[in-house]
């Protein structure tokens, strides 16, 4: 995507992996990794792109604040922050910006089960975008507008942990995990 501005052309990529709920379906991946390389690769040979730098607690208490607003205005209750939860979606993030795991829901089952907290459910939505200004904007938006996503920001759960971790390539990496408990 090409986006014009008054100082020339602004390239941003969102990419989004199907929203997971409680049961992963096992070898799923929903994005192709190879296609995202290609993407960055062919981009970042023909544009110039200066890498934003961000404060990745302040992205995700925007992330938090942002579905927190949304699900008031659809009448749901609000989720609450859980450090726990927050840790695991952390650590997917971290490892999805370094190249440690691919950008998939991979290890989602692990993750779950690393949480201290006995639950009946629980959800993951991933996203990956480069170069945009406000990325969270960027990964919400599209997260409303894909089914998958949007059955889990809406979805019965009481708690909430979100991930953000960006890279030298500026790549923004947000996870957020979501657990309704017993």
């Amino acid at each position: 995507m090409f986006r014009q501005t008054a100082f020339g052309i602004a390239l941003s990529a969102l990419v989004l992996a199907s929203g997971l709920t409680t049961v992963p379906i096992p070898n799923h991946t929903s994005t192709n990794t190879s296609t995202r390389n290609k993407l960055l690769s062919l981009f970042s040979s023909q544009v110039a792109i200066s890498t934003p730098t961000f404060k990745n607690t302040e992205l995700e208490k925007s992330v938090f604040d942002q579905i927190n607003r949304y699900r008031a205005s659809k009448g749901l209750p609000k989720l609450t922050i859980n450090a726990n939860i927050t840790r695991q979606a952390r650590i997917h993030s971290q490892n999805m910006a370094k190249g440690k795991t691919p950008f998939s829901h991979q290890g989602f089952e692990r993750r779950v089960k690393a949480i201290p907290i006995r639950y009946n459910s629980a959800a993951e939505n991933v996203a990956f975008n480069w170069g945009y200004s406000n990325p969270v904007d960027e990964a919400v938006t599209g997260w409303i507008k894909s089914p998958g996503h949007l059955k889990n920001l809406k979805g019965n759960y009481n708690l909430t942990g979100i991930g953000v971790a960006t890279n030298n390539q500026g790549e923004v990496y947000l996870t957020q995990m979501f657990i309704r408990t017993r």
